[in-house]
């Protein structure tokens, strides 16, 4: 059996007093690895070697995620060792983290998008809102948040606009098309005086008559989906986000304009949709183009 190290059962320890159970696990997991790789004391490490570790574990596949787990719980091994004055300096927060990958955002396809509102249909008044409010998500690019957020002053069903507080309370008002308008107007008139009890300003009320909570959309959402013979565990609000600006993006609209209606600070962050557009205009391509169809074919035939 190895030796233990008591500087790493030191820090683990009191690491023990203020993180969960597998968290403190995860740190001894990755501090035992570098030790055994260095075979030598985690304490008496160099920036060098710990950039070594890094590049090694790139080499062999690891993701950016963990490397940046590594690196994290290095340094808070050697932030451990400066407070209990063990070492001045910690050689690990000289290291950059690595970059990750980011991931593209899940989208509905449009015709996801309408099976997800037409199972909304109904002449009940939970019905109305059900349907006023996944056309708002998907119609306008809300976050949850902003949906449960709005009071009944905040939608505009003649000029068809919405107006919402984003991150940072920032204020942006979001145009919404005719289908959506026309829910919000059914749900005013039909659907909301009916749940209404207790005089509330939210424009989203559960059937008790409150506000409506984010709960409360997601478990409308994933009851939606199962009616509409979508997976409910996939399906969520910022799902719908995603799709809204995607379509967007894919029918034409304009950069900018997109970061505007979804209220990104940077628009570094809208551009991971064209991505996704990029992607999708591939995947039909190649389904659709006669030329394409025969080099996969032929491709495959290689094979």
């Amino acid at each position: 059996m190895p030796t233990r190290d008591p500087e790493l059962e030191s820090f683990l320890a009191v690491s023990r007093a203020r993180l969960a159970p597998r968290t403190v696990e995860s740190y001894r997991r990755d501090l035992e690895d570098f030790a055994r790789r260095r075979n030598a004391p985690i304490a008496t490490a160099t920036t060098e070697e710990i950039e070594n570790y890094l590049d090694e574990l790139r080499a062999a596949g690891r993701s950016g995620a963990t490397l940046a787990r590594r690196l994290a719980a290095l340094r808070s091994f050697f932030k451990h060792q400066a407070l209990v004055g063990a070492r001045e300096d910690n050689p690990a927060a000289a290291v950059p983290p690595p970059r990750r990958a980011r991931k593209l955002p899940r989208t509905l396809s449009p015709g996801e998008a309408e099976r997800l509102i037409e199972a909304a249909a109904g002449t009940t008044p939970r019905a109305f809102r059900d349907g006023a409010l996944v056309e708002l998500l998907y119609g306008a690019g809300l976050r949850v948040s902003e949906a449960v957020g709005l009071d009944r002053q905040s939608v505009d069903v003649e000029n068809r606009l919405v107006r919402c507080l984003g991150k940072g309370s920032k204020e942006r008002v979001v145009p919404i098309g005719r289908e959506a308008a026309d829910a919000l107007r059914r749900y005013l008139a039909r659907g909301r005086p009916h749940l209404e009890r207790r005089h509330r300003q939210e424009l989203f009320l559960n059937a008790n008559g409150g506000g409506l909570t984010r709960a409360g959309v997601f478990l409308i959402l994933r009851r939606l989906a199962d009616k509409a013979g979508l997976e409910p565990e996939r399906i969520h609000p910022h799902l719908l986000r995603h799709s809204f600006a995607t379509h967007l993006l894919e029918g034409g609209a304009d950069l900018r304009a997109v970061q505007e209606m979804l209220g990104h600070a940077d628009l570094a962050t809208t551009e991971l949709y064209t991505h996704v557009s990029d992607r999708r205009r591939r995947e039909l391509y190649f389904q659709a183009h006669p030329h394409a169809r025969r080099r996969q074919q032929a491709g495959k035939a290689r094979k």
